[in-house]
């Protein structure tokens, strides 16, 4: 028998108040896994754009700047 089998099984036997709360149960359990889901498609996405928005960076040749570059220099006593 399936899991499903037995929880239909199960429920069936509770007074109709009680099959109530269970079915308020297993909705909240299927709205949580959908923000969870929705989090980690999120997560996904960002990595994806970030990795589009630098790939290649490394390959650059920016400007090599130096000390004298600064407009300002700083001591380090």
């Amino acid at each position: 028998m399936s899991v499903t089998e037995e929880m239909n099984d199960q429920v069936q036997q509770l007074p109709e108040r009680t099959q109530a709360e269970g079915l308020d149960f297993v909705e909240y359990m299927l709205a949580k896994a959908e923000r969870e889901q929705a989090r980690r498609e999120e997560r996904e996405w960002s990595r994806h754009s970030l990795l589009l928005a630098m790939g290649g960076i490394e390959d650059e040749n920016g400007p090599e700047y130096t000390a004298e570059d600064l407009d300002e220099h700083f001591s380090s006593s």
